[in-house]
């Protein structure tokens, strides 16, 4: 593996060199001694089809559809693969809730006025609570309090009482359909006991029931979990405005003690910004010989924060996403990694003891082999925790400084961050109307969101979801997008201005009326409940269509981990063309996958796309959007 095939970014093979040189164990060469003769991406054929199963004591079974070799239990191949789809998604729904739960937490805490933040967007405090049916007379801190509450009863709804949040939020339409299909759910944690329990073995094997949980939890998942996180922390935090960003590796110097928030959790990093940028804090880093103190946004803990707040010179900007961890950590610019509840890897305390920088858990879900030293995030105590980590840095600041020799000359660019609902409507002059005539005279085709992560899966990391977002927008697309995939086309130029140049005509031409870029920073993964929200409302302003009518498509060019499977499978539920790669393990089920790329246009009006070649995968997001242009007849 080399150039394009270990990355997209110079900056991170940069990076892969150097920690190359120094011996490190690393993922592109772990990537590549997984593979089979030499082909990294050659694997059990088994296991990539998704027909294994090592759940009972009678196996580890393998299936074979074509001659109808089943588990030992009797499971088909199609059951099989399904069962293991719905179980990634009960883990991915589980670490959205996660989050989600600190989040209401904070919040809380926050109201009673025992965290150091403040309640920094009251106005969008008051409309989610007139949308959820929340009585907002009182102080805006009796209603976030009351809405804490409403949505902690509605999280621990059992299976069979309807969620009052999906009620509140999702489309009629899509209700309607959903209780049709008994899909519709209660609260998230019956949701997740459900699904757990129908995957047990001699229990629920059949896939179109097993499929049809799937979408269940994920409606679920995205309304209580993705949707109430994302506005709560922009009712804490501020809600996402355009704003310019630094990003990619340069953003390191050596020179400066350097603390690194990293994972899903903003809540340290946020701490941890404010504490830096008083005076005491960096005349205490200054006194140690460095230049002074910087907090450096990382990954998706680093995605929420630069799309809430504006960069300066303690925050100073933004890396990039999981892949490049290794890279960064080899860097020998970084005096504390603030690891919380995602996207730190097993291996960080072998670059933690070679380049001379404290990894520090601030999760109790996250835990390194051989590290004791933890933090771990509670929201009354969060400024003396990031007092601490301010400290440890720097402490930490000469012993790296006097021993490690830094890499430095890394690329540095900036780009445009923090579009969201709200802002794009302000872009628009406060309604869709804008955004919908130039959809309908066709200067702009359709909307893409593009919720990806990064894998090494077919392509170097972030090639495939650079190509197929160039491709997309060339062909008069909007793209707006979330989770790593995000930071992907962040640091390769295509959230600047300047990246219009790369679009259609029609595309550039709404690009420099708005003065905007042709691939809008929408946030994390976390931020796809947020896109459905922003579908249902352009689905509501064309006269309340299905958003499966809408000339709209979701991608996921390089998914990854279980939380990127629920995603997915909630876009299905809402009705979209839903594009993935790597090719998921579940062809070894015919049935699953001709229910799941055919058929479901019928049921949900949704289908699932697999192709691993670009220009390919582009034509048929391109049919799709032109035959729903068709349909409505413009």
């Amino acid at each position: 593996m080399e150039g394009e095939r270990i990355s997209y970014h110079e900056s991170v093979r940069k990076g892969y060199e150097r920690i190359k040189r120094d011996g490190m164990n690393n993922i592109w060469d772990r990537f590549e001694a997984q593979g089979f003769g030499g082909d990294p991406d050659k694997r059990c054929p088994f296991c990539l089809k998704g027909a294994r199963c090592d759940f009972c004591s009678n196996g580890p079974c393998r299936a074979d559809a074509s001659i109808d070799k089943r588990g030992v239990c009797g499971i088909t191949a199609d059951g099989m693969a399904m069962r293991k789809m719905l179980l990634r998604n009960v883990m991915g729904a589980s670490t959205y809730q996660y989050h989600t739960e600190q989040t209401i937490k904070t919040l809380r805490a926050t109201a009673i006025g025992t965290t150091p933040y403040q309640i920094s967007s009251p106005e969008k405090l008051k409309s989610f609570a007139d949308r959820l049916g929340i009585n907002g007379m009182g102080s805006v801190e009796e209603t976030a309090i009351k809405l804490c509450e409403y949505v902690e009863r509605d999280f621990n709804r059992k299976y069979d009482e309807p969620s009052k949040i999906v009620e509140a939020l999702a489309p009629k339409e899509r209700q309607n359909l959903w209780k049709k299909l008994g899909i519709f759910p209660g609260g998230i944690f019956g949701e997740m006991m459900l699904s757990t329990s129908s995957c047990l073995t001699n229990v629920d094997g059949y896939y179109k029931s097993l499929a049809l949980k799937a979408m269940r939890l994920g409606i679920a998942m995205a309304y209580q979990s993705q949707i109430i996180n994302e506005f709560c922390q922009d009712i804490l935090y501020g809600v996402p405005k355009p704003h310019t960003m630094r990003v990619n590796l340069g953003v390191l110097d050596p020179d400066y003690v350097n603390i690194l928030p990293n994972g899903h959790e903003p809540f340290l990093g946020f701490a941890l910004v404010q504490l830096a940028r008083q005076p005491e804090w960096q005349e205490k880093a200054t006194e140690v010989g460095a230049k002074g103190l910087r907090i450096i946004a990382n990954i998706e803990t680093g995605q929420e924060m630069i799309q809430r707040w504006e960069m300066d010179d303690v925050f100073y900007g933004f890396t990039g996403n999981w892949i490049m961890q290794e890279a960064i950590l080899g860097s020998g610019c970084i005096d504390v990694f603030v690891a919380d509840m995602n996207c730190s890897m097993p291996v960080d305390p072998l670059y933690a003891e070679k380049y001379k920088f404290k990894l520090i858990p601030v999760s109790e879900v996250v835990a390194f082999e051989g590290i004791e030293e933890r933090e771990n995030y509670v929201p009354e105590k969060a400024e003396t925790q990031a007092a601490k980590l301010i400290d440890m840095a720097i402490s930490n600041f000469r012993q790296r400084r006097d021993t490690i020799e830094p890499l430095t000359g890394f690329d540095l660019n900036e780009t445009i961050v923090g579009f969201s609902t709200e802002s794009i409507l302000d872009a628009l002059g406060g309604s869709l109307d804008p955004l919908l005539d130039v959809i309908k005279e066709g200067a702009v085709r359709g909307v893409v969101g593009m919720v990806s992560c990064t894998s090494l899966r077919d392509y170097g990391q972030d090639v495939h979801t650079v190509d197929i977002t160039k491709e997309l927008i060339k062909n008069d697309i909007l793209v707006l997008s979330m989770g790593c995939g995000n930071g992907a086309v962040q640091v390769a130029g295509l959230t600047n201005l300047e990246a219009k140049d790369l679009a259609g005509s029609g595309l550039q031409s709404v690009c420099e009326k708005l003065n905007i870029p042709p691939v809008l920073s929408f946030g994390t993964c976390t931020d796809t409940g947020r896109l459905a929200d922003l579908l249902g409302a352009i689905a509501h302003a064309l006269g309340d269509v299905p958003i499966s009518d809408l000339p709209v498509a979701a991608a996921a060019p390089e998914y990854m981990e279980q939380k990127a499977t629920i995603d997915a499978v909630f876009a299905l539920a809402l009705g979209l063309y839903t594009y993935v790669n790597p090719v998921p393990t579940m062809t070894g089920g015919p049935d699953l996958m001709k229910l799941l790329t055919e058929d479901l246009k019928t049921i949900t009006g949704a289908q699932l796309h697999v192709e691993t070649e670009t220009k390919e995968a582009v034509k048929n997001i391109l049919n799709h959007i032109e035959q729903k242009r068709k349909n409505l007849g413009i």
